[in-house]
């Protein structure tokens, strides 16, 4: 069979190859609808948060690796106002909250450039609210056009790659839009996220209790 050659420039990630839903991760069953969730991933491609600079973006995927589907659950783009003096510190905070409202201790950060001091940050920051996070340091080489193309690209194409309808309202969706491989856009940071969340390291997922079963009991019986 003859593969037809795609030139770089018209690769494009389509968000209408989204799968979307609005059910929520079922923790009891470790599902998401039909899908039996294996693990998680939290990731964050950092920067300094402020408004003119690249995004500092977190997000939160699900897979089901039994079937490869991922599911983009939730996506966190931080902005704190330019007369903040501790930033890095301020999106800790906000991340830590974040992580925190969807159950997780566990977190990967980019640790390229900027996110290099983060790790010691975000410990601090959670020391002082008596919480303990698991860090994983992430050095990324990979010209990031490639990681987002390798990473995304498949699971979308192959209509593998589900999104919560709440992602509908960050600035995901025009990311997509916009990119190619070769635009070297600097509104890709959630889609470079997103990459680095499928590529590292999951945690596992198990479901965490069954749910009640009623049964009747036979009482025709004689004595």
């Amino acid at each position: 069979m003859m593969l037809d050659f795609i030139a770089p420039d018209r690769a494009r990630l389509d968000p209408d190859a989204l799968k979307l839903y609005e059910t929520d991760f079922d923790s009891k069953s470790a599902k998401i609808g039909e899908f039996s969730i294996t693990g998680a991933s939290v990731y964050w491609d950092p920067s300094s948060g402020r408004k003119k600079s690249d995004g500092s973006v977190c997000v939160l995927i699900y897979r089901d690796d039994k079937n490869r589907h991922i599911f983009i659950h939730d996506v966190l783009y931080l902005v704190v106002p330019d007369e903040e003096l501790h930033p890095l510190a301020r999106q800790c905070d906000i991340v830590l909250d974040f992580i925190i409202r969807h159950g997780f201790r566990r977190i990967c950060i980019e640790t390229n450039g900027i996110g290099n001091a983060l790790p010691e940050i975000m410990r601090t920051v959670a020391s002082a609210r008596n919480l303990t996070i698991n860090i994983q340091n992430v050095t990324n080489n990979k010209n990031k056009e490639n990681r987002i193309l390798d990473a995304i690209e498949p699971v979308l194409s192959s209509g593998r790659l589900h999104a919560h309808r709440r992602v509908q309202s960050t600035p995901l969706i025009a990311e997509m839009l916009g990119w190619t491989p070769t635009s070297h856009s600097i509104h890709d940071d959630g889609l470079d996220a997103i990459a680095g969340a499928i590529s590292c390291t999951a945690m596992p997922i198990h479901p965490t209790g069954r749910k009640i079963q009623t049964f009747s009991a036979n009482t025709d019986f004689k004595i």
